[in-house]
């Protein structure tokens, strides 16, 4: 019996509807070829509805959410909206109220993709960003003390629980184990890595030599989470490292897990080695409850109505989706035709230079499913 799916879609604002339009389009095509039912069910929530009436989103937004199996956004922002309130009142408003603690970011270089990184092929780039999607300064706390005046002060704190630390670290053992077996190990191990039993690497990505308090709650976690998980190897990194190592040797990298504020800055870095956000592909996930599937990229408003952006990151968020849920073979095919059209077809990512229009993107994606 075929399997049903009930979507939520927030298209956005800018660019946004027009990717998510080819995203459903293939999305649509797979459920069509893989045997499974999906609909979906649209809400104007954004920075258009915030300028027409005021509101981003009803009140009860989150709670109408829970009753769908996975919520599928385009892109949230206007130029004409002051930055905060819709970063605010939509997208982090949604993380929090729907504890999706998780943000997960792919890092793959497609094949027939430049990356600016000179001489690597797809084989260097090929890892996993875990990002705590849940704590960190993103939570507020702080305020501000003689604002005006030249002693103002501010302050906005990086705070964490053991539990959110522990509930993502396990995210993220996980994750490594999944991704690798005995027969087919991560390419960046050591014959003696292999010898003694280890399949996939995790590395923690701080700054412990000065975030003393929350990097040593992080590494203990770590440590002591390490041997129920014996495939994995562990590893630590300073952000600052992690930069370079992702320019200069990517190849190191299987699984990063790191904090919100480090995972929101190092994941752009990250896109940008591997042809750029029109092909950056994400998840906000609570593996309990209800996850959200987005590209990465903005609403790039000046593209909008000319047909010409590019729709591979909303197409391979969807991708994301489906194996979300469940339909991993759709999700395969789905990537397995956007390599297909990122080494035979397209000349670029950039929005008006990859030969074809956004709609033909997705007619193409759709038919070499």
């Amino acid at each position: 019996m075929a399997k049903n799916y009930r979507i939520a879609v927030i298209p956005g604002d800018g660019t946004g509807p027009e990717v998510i339009a080819e995203g459903m389009k293939v999305i649509n095509a797979a459920s069509k070829k893989f045997g499974f039912k999906i609909k979906f069910t649209s809400y104007d929530w954004g920075g258009t509805r915030y300028l027409r009436e005021g509101s981003i989103m009803p009140e009860d937004g989150s709670e109408i959410l829970k009753k769908y199996d996975a919520i599928y956004l385009g892109a949230i922002g206007r130029p004409d909206v002051p930055p905060g309130i819709l970063e605010k009142g939509i997208l982090l408003k949604l993380r929090f109220e729907l504890d999706q603690y998780i943000n997960l970011r792919p890092v793959k270089l497609f094949p027939g993709v430049e990356s600016p990184l000179a001489n690597k092929k797809p084989e260097d780039i090929d890892y996993v960003v875990v990002r705590e999607n849940s704590g960190d300064v993103y939570t507020g706390m702080g305020g501000v003390a003689m604002k005006g005046t030249p002693n103002e002060t501010a302050t906005q704190v990086m705070t964490y629980t053991r539990a959110q630390v522990d509930r993502c670290l396990k995210f993220a053992f996980e994750m490594a184990r999944k991704r690798h077996s005995k027969k087919k190990p991560w390419r960046g191990l050591s014959a003696e890595d292999i010898a003694a039993g280890k399949t996939a690497q995790l590395t923690l990505c701080g700054k412990s030599n000065v975030l003393t308090y929350v990097f040593d709650m992080w590494n203990r976690a770590l440590n002591e989470m390490a041997p129920k998980y014996p495939e994995v190897k562990i590893n630590y990194s300073h952000v600052d490292a992690i930069t370079m190592w992702m320019v200069k040797n990517p190849e190191w990298f299987d699984v990063i897990v790191t904090t919100n504020m480090f995972g929101d800055i190092i994941t752009d870095l990250a896109a940008m080695t591997t042809g750029g956000m029109g092909i950056a592909a994400g998840g906000n996930l609570n593996p309990e409850g209800i996850s959200m599937f987005e590209p990465i990229g903005g609403s790039a408003p000046k593209y909008t109505g000319k047909n010409v952006i590019n729709p591979l990151a909303a197409i391979l968020s969807g991708a994301m989706m489906l194996d979300y849920l469940g339909e991993k073979k759709a999700a395969a095919a789905i990537e397995k035709s956007v390599a297909y059209l990122t080494e035979h077809k397209l000349k670029s990512l950039s929005a008006g230079k990859m030969g074809y229009s956004t709609t033909q993107v997705g007619d193409l994606v759709a038919k070499n499913l």
